[in-house]
């Protein structure tokens, strides 16, 4: 009887290799296939050579597979026997489709472990020396994408809601589409003197941060050639940064 095969849903970390869990290095070093997402160089060394290694990585709108073709990849060969890891950023099931994906190979019987990763939305701005929350600042956290579905009708984002909101705020995959989020904020009555800070390849030796106030956030990442990927934090936490490095990521 042929072995049945396994995806493993794996979450990466933010990017640095030192950040990947113990369970995510054992898991990677057994695996059969791996279909990897955009991931940093120290963390793609780690990837077996003995595995098939597909690249899934994802850069605005340049994909190198769509996504229904990841899914049918991951059931063909766990159908055929293989162990099969599918390694995201951060952890699978914030923004990275692994809820989608879990459900593609629930569907085709496929057998499914998950293998959480550090959320980058937490641990880029806290390695840049911003805590997303803090007792004298902020004691909530919304975490949102700055690139939802383009076949939606209408954003599901509540912006009234987020103009009100007094915590942090951290948008993942918005560089592209940062003016026009600032602005919508603004609009809603978000004050535009609320700190903002934009920290670009987090955790890497050439990371960068960018600081500016939310309503000129926009123009002051145009002028400095803020590029993705990046994490966003607005906030009063961000007025806590320092040109530090917490995480060694420089060392």
């Amino acid at each position: 009887m042929p072995r049945k095969g396994k995806v493993y849903l794996v979450g990466a970390g933010p990017g640095s290799p030192d950040l990947l869990t113990l369970k995510a290095r054992e898991v990677l070093g057994r695996a059969e296939v791996v279909l990897y997402d955009q991931l940093a160089g120290g963390v793609r060394d780690l990837l077996p050579p003995g595995a098939e290694l597909i690249d899934c990585g994802k850069s605005g709108s340049r994909h190198t597979l769509e996504q229904e073709e990841i899914e049918r990849i991951m059931v063909e060969r766990a159908l055929g026997g293989k162990r099969v890891v599918r390694l995201k950023g951060g952890d699978p099931f914030l923004f990275g489709r692994g809820g989608e994906e879990l459900e593609a190979l629930r569907g085709a019987g496929v057998p499914v472990e998950l293998v959480p990763g550090v959320p980058s939305a937490i641990a880029v701005p806290g390695c840049a020396g911003i805590p997303v929350t803090h007792r004298n600042h902020a004691s909530e956290v919304i975490i949102l994408t700055g690139h939802e579905d383009p076949a939606k009708e209408r954003s599901s984002i509540d912006w009234d809601l987020l103009a009100r909101f007094g915590g942090t705020i951290v948008i993942l995959m918005g560089v592209k589409n940062l003016p026009s989020i600032a602005s919508e904020l603004v609009a809603r009555g978000k004050d535009p003197a609320t700190p903002a800070a934009v920290i670009e390849r987090g955790l890497a030796p050439d990371q960068r941060v960018t600081t500016g106030p939310l309503g000129r956030i926009g123009e002051v990442c145009r002028k400095a050639g803020v590029r993705p990927p990046a994490v966003i934090v607005i906030g009063s936490v961000v007025g806590l940064y320092k040109e530090e490095d917490l995480c060694g990521a420089k060392k």
